[in-house]
């Protein structure tokens, strides 16, 4: 007798000869087939729904630690016709706010919440239209400013005032800022954040610390924070106390604060590209988990595909094409111990802003008189692009 196909040796004599033996081994294996497909399939069914289940909850924690800002959202529509009108297509304006709220988890350790909250940084942020340079030009928070009339956090609306810059953020929140920004520079603000202390530690400790170079050592009760000369590597809680501190570094101005914070914000930068964090999302969780946290934003960010969507062309900046300044500015005339702008240098930085057109930063460049400041185009070689002081993201410790 032949062999029944699809039945081994043993399978034809254990149900013995002839064709019965031949159907019922036929059909035991297509059986078999059918059982081991149907849980293979199944198998898979439940492995994609658990990992989209996962990615689709991944998705959403991280969107949910986003505050949208609607209230600035609504205060700044009313205002619409007095805003500045951009005038670069694809170029991007982001005004980045650091809080100094002792409200929320494990601020209350920076003071007591006097029920006010000022921006302790203000750094207005220009995204280049080709995406090939991001300029970070820190606004100081005691300089001399027309701060519009504001809506309260009452209800109530406060008078125009000519007052420090931080003054704004005090009185009326982001959307104040916002239009005290765009009044002193008549560059539209497209976006904005607001991040507190406790969303800047999350994410300096998510990175696994940030290396910056002391070129003394520092002991600043205040902060909490006894460091040693040379190289260390920071973290969150460190960092903060470095960002902030005024009186146990350099001479205790607001002025030497910001070049911290941009060489900070530079180190940062650097970290983030050269470990690969964005490419690794076992990596890239918690920084982005991090970096929402505690974060305020305008409704077309606050949600991961609007931050991905602002960000998505930034990975390929070089960190030389990152670069730190402080708006030029000098003591105030009326009171040294707060700053008025440098004129026509600081309305020169804004127009090349304005018109996505391109400056440069480098170390020790005084700011009242910015070489080569008068504005020749930086992209067709007429002549080269204005130079501030300041630094890049490429800068590297103690060099």
């Amino acid at each position: 007798m032949r062999g029944c196909p699809f039945v081994t040796d043993d399978a034809e004599g254990a149900h013995g000869a002839g064709p019965g033996a031949c159907a019922t081994g036929a059909g035991l294996r297509r059986r078999r087939r059918r059982r081991w497909t149907g849980r293979s399939v199944s198998a898979a069914t439940v492995l994609l729904l658990a990992a989209g289940g996962a990615g689709w909850l991944v998705y959403a924690k991280l969107s949910g630690n986003i505050t949208a800002d609607e209230a600035a959202a609504r205060e700044l529509a009313r205002y619409e016709r007095e805003r500045p009108t951009a005038l670069v297509r694809g170029a991007q304006n982001i005004l980045l706010i650091g809080s100094d709220t002792r409200a929320g988890d494990g601020n209350d350790a920076y003071g007591r919440d006097h029920g006010t909250e000022r921006s302790d940084t203000t750094i207005l942020l220009h995204l280049a239209a080709d995406r090939r340079s991001a300029t970070a030009v820190s606004l100081p928070r005691d300089l001399m400013v027309d701060v519009p009339g504001c809506l309260r956090p009452d209800g109530s609306r406060s008078e125009p005032v000519f007052a420090m810059f931080n003054h704004a953020f005090q009185v009326g929140g982001s959307a104040c800022t916002i239009r005290t920004v765009e009044k002193l520079t008549d560059i539209r603000v497209d976006h904005h954040m607001v991040v507190d202390f406790s969303g800047f530690k999350q994410m300096v400790d998510a990175v696994d610390g940030v290396r910056m170079c002391l070129r003394e050592p520092m002991n600043d009760k205040a902060a909490k924070l006894r460091l040693p000369a040379g190289l260390v590597t920071l973290d969150g809680e460190q960092a903060l106390g470095y960002v902030r501190a005024r009186k146990s570094l350099g001479n205790g101005s607001d002025t030497d604060r910001m070049e911290r914070q941009q060489r900070f914000l530079g180190a940062l930068v650097d970290k983030v590209q050269s470990n690969d964090v964005l490419l690794n999302p076992g990596r890239l969780y918690p920084v982005l988990d991090a970096a929402t946290s505690s974060l305020t934003t305008d409704p077309a960010l606050a949600s991961l595909r609007g931050l991905y969507q602002l960000v998505r062309g930034l990975r390929d900046i070089p960190t030389e094409r990152v670069q730190f300044l402080t708006v030029p500015r000098e003591s105030y005339v009326y009171n040294a111990n707060r700053d008025q702008l440098v004129e026509p240098e600081a309305e020169k930085l804004f127009a090349r802003l304005r018109a996505d057109r391109p400056v440069a930063v480098a170390k020790g460049t005084p700011q009242e008189t910015p070489g080569n400041s008068t504005g020749g185009d930086g992209g067709s070689g007429a002549s080269p692009a204005p130079t501030f002081s300041g630094n890049t993201a490429a800068e590297h410790p103690c060099e």
